[in-house]
C-alpha cells in the first residue's frame, strides 16, 4: 500500500517512515509546502495532519488526488498513535 503524509512534524519523519514500514507501506512525507508536492502520484491512502499543514498545502494535495480512488484520511493530531490508528483502519 502506498501512503502519502501531508503535514506532521519534521522531527517525526523518521518515526512516520518506520511505522509505515512496519505496516509494509511505501510512504512519502511532505511536512511543508514545496514543489515536490506535485509528485504525489496516485497513493492508496492520503493522510492529512490538519493541525500542522497549511491550508494551501492541504488544498493542493487534495486537488491532485481527488479524481483518483485515493482514500483521504484527516487527523487533527500529528502523533504517532494517530497515524497507527489510521494505518490499523486501512491496512487490515
Amino acid at each position: 500500500m502506498s501512503v502519502v503524509i501531508i503535514g506532521g512534524n519534521e522531527c517525526m519523519q523518521r518515526e512516520y517512515k518506520n511505522l509505515c514500514k512496519a505496516y509494509n507501506c511505501n510512504v512519502k512525507i511532505y511536512p511543508k509546502m514545496s514543489s515536490c508536492v506535485n509528485n504525489i502520484g496516485k497513493p492508496d491512502l492520503l493522510v492529512v495532519f490538519t493541525s500542522t499543514a497549511s491550508h494551501k498545502l492541504v488544498k493542493k494535495a487534495i486537488g491532485i488526488t481527488s479524481s483518483d480512488s485515493t482514500i483521504i484520511e484527516r487527523s487533527h493530531s500529528s502523533s504517532l498513535s494517530a497515524l497507527r490508528c489510521i494505518l490499523d483502519k486501512h491496512t487490515s
